[in-house]
């Protein structure tokens, strides 16, 4: 896993995989089957994990440099929608990812990476209820079949990770 480094400004400094491209992404689209894994609380050394199933479906977006995905559920037993916003920059060769779901009605703050040996690691600041993270995001796609995201928060700078949410796709 590539050191992370940030600039003055304190935001991430990312550079791509030599093997980063719009392609990366491509195991993503159509319908998927996702078991969920999150934990109740964040950032409060929580350890009960909630389990629940969503469906999703991707599909390329503007030529084959972008996807766009809807993952669907029922949360605290009220129907719930999510949908990530994937971009490839072909001149930076890096991937930005945005997540708005139902409940907020906006695009979350972009996190920003590439893969390497089928291993996608993508980096950006938010903030979680009041508090300011490093979030990360991580796509496992050593078996494209079964492709696993998950998700960390850092109060840190990515000293400490929490991993707080787990996803595991299989073909609808």
């Amino acid at each position: 896993m590539q050191q992370l480094s940030f600039n003055t400004t304190g935001q991430p400094v990312i550079a791509p995989s030599a093997s980063s491209s719009a392609t990366d992404f491509d195991f993503i689209a159509g319908k998927w089957q996702v078991h969920n894994k999150k934990l109740a609380a964040r950032l409060s050394n929580n350890q009960q994990w909630l389990e629940f199933t969503a469906q999703q479906e991707a599909w390329k977006v503007l030529q084959g440099i972008g996807n766009i995905d809807s993952f669907t559920t029922t949360l605290d037993g009220k129907p719930f929608e999510g949908m990530t916003v994937r971009l490839f920059n072909p001149v930076t060769r890096l991937w930005s990812i945005y997540w708005a779901d139902s409940n907020h009605g906006k695009l979350d703050a972009p996190v920003t990476g590439s893969f390497e040996n089928q291993v996608g690691r993508f980096y950006g600041r938010d903030t979680w209820e009041g508090q300011k993270v490093l979030v990360q995001f991580c796509w496992d796609v050593t078996n494209p079949e079964h492709p696993t995201w998950s998700q960390a928060f850092s109060t840190d700078n990515g000293l400490t990770w929490e991993w707080n949410w787990y996803m595991f796709l299989h073909r609808e």
